[in-house]
């Protein structure tokens, strides 16, 4: 460890958490040097829906590059990006009914919330942005100004402007009407906010801590953007490429946003990527509006296509539903019923366990740590960092994915050993 504390910035944060020099990895375990296996439920916070190293992705990949295929082509037509794109339309967009272009831009997903923010604004010739409390959209300043965390968005140093924070269904657990108080925003004159070019939403606030949305909230929310004539934008980053249980997370509402972003595991293989979806009209750019030297990645149009057939292959879809719903029947019975103030949230495969009431920050602390020492790595998102995020790969075996959970459950309930708060 001295290597990396001599010498990498202070800014490191998971390692701080995962204290092992990691070595190899294969599909739903890690390797360290210290000779321990680690189950992991944490899938590169969503960038490994297939987990680690999939034989059928590695063998396309390792093709490619021994043909010596393009590795670098800024936004120059390729084979491979062209392979991509047929496979992506004929098998997602299509089937779906959808028409969508798609626009290749940098690296990371915040680059993709930064390329929908400001093709909104052009669009529409407005400034402001409705996001939600409890948001998280990205690091760079613009998409920051769409993350509502106050300790990220101290590290901007500078004012964060043009964004207007709506209360979340989930901020007020007295069924606080979110979509009557947007319509009251828009329709009263005297409200004092600017109508905004873009509506900006996650189907599962995964780094707020796991809140999900209804699919008729979804529905009232895309009503009132036509009406209004407001371009809705789903960030499906972290919850799409099937995590939810369909590839797009919003699908089972039936609404189509004017603009959906992905990243993380659209390359299937953890490799970076970001795209940006958006109706044909809004596809008012000019020629290199919005660039990036790395926008495209080659090597990672080669494992996306070949995640996408591998979708098709092992039907994961309904994997997805058959492990979300062991997860969920287990959460239930043996993780609520250790103790009345802890809270399940969850779908498909992305759950997580709020212990705000049963001993908050510093016991989701000790759990997570716990439970790297057992062998499992599993993070904490939400306020204060008070949720246990799991979230393994969709691929995981079903052993391991039981015995994960069954270390998070010994580990909870023995850290609440001694407390008056056990059932």
């Amino acid at each position: 460890m001295i290597t990396f504390e001599m010498h990498e910035s202070n800014v490191r944060s998971y390692c701080r958490w995962f204290n092992d020099v990691f070595t190899g990895a294969k599909n739903d375990v890690i390797f360290g040097e210290s000779g321990r296996a680690y189950l992991d439920f944490f899938a590169g916070a969503g960038a490994l829906n297939y987990g680690h190293n999939h034989s059928y992705m590695k063998s396309r990949l390792i093709s490619y590059i021994e043909q010596d295929g393009i590795t670098h082509g800024l936004d120059m037509y390729t084979d491979a990006k062209r392979a991509f794109i047929q496979k992506f339309v004929n098998s997602i967009l299509y089937p779906r009914g959808m028409d969508y272009k798609l626009q290749f831009c940098g690296a990371t997903g915040t680059n993709a919330v930064e390329a929908a923010l400001k093709l909104a604004r052009k669009v529409k010739k407005r400034t402001n942005i409705f996001s939600f409390m409890g948001a998280f959209h990205g690091m760079s300043v613009g998409s920051l100004s769409c993350t509502s965390n106050h300790s990220s968005r101290q590290g901007a140093g500078m004012p964060l402007s043009n964004v207007t924070f709506i209360p979340h269904p989930s901020t007020f657990h007295a069924g606080f009407d979110t979509i009557a108080y947007i319509e009251m925003l828009l329709s009263d004159d005297h409200s004092g906010v600017d109508k905004p070019a873009a509506i900006i939403f996650e189907t599962v606030q995964a780094e707020g801590g796991i809140y999900t949305v209804t699919a008729s909230w979804l529905k009232q929310l895309q009503k009132v953007c036509r009406k209004h004539d407001i371009l809705l934008i789903c960030d499906d980053i972290q919850v799409g490429c099937g995590r939810t249980g369909s590839f797009f997370s919003f699908e089972e509402a039936g609404i189509e946003p004017d603009m959906v972003i992905l990243s993380k595991s659209i390359s299937g293989y953890g490799l970076p990527m970001s795209m940006l979806l958006l109706k044909p009209e809004l596809d008012l750019w000019s020629a290199g509006e919005h660039n990036g030297t790395f926008r495209g990645n080659q090597l990672a149009f080669i494992t996306a296509m070949a995640a996408l057939e591998l979708r098709e292959m092992l039907g994961l879809d309904q994997v997805v539903r058959q492990h979300g719903a062991i997860m969920k029947e287990y959460l239930e019975k043996n993780i609520a019923s250790i103790s009345s103030h802890i809270e399940i949230r969850g779908v498909g495969m992305i759950w997580g366990i709020d212990v705000s009431k049963a001993g908050g920050s510093e016991l989701a602390g000790n759990i997570v740590r716990s439970c790297f020492d057992r062998g499992l790595i599993v993070e904490r998102v939400g306020r204060d960092d008070t949720v246990i995020k799991l979230m393994p790969p969709l691929t995981i075996e079903e052993e391991h994915l039981r015995k994960g959970l069954d270390i998070v459950s010994a580990v909870l309930e023995e850290n609440l050993v001694g407390s008056n708060l056990l059932n």
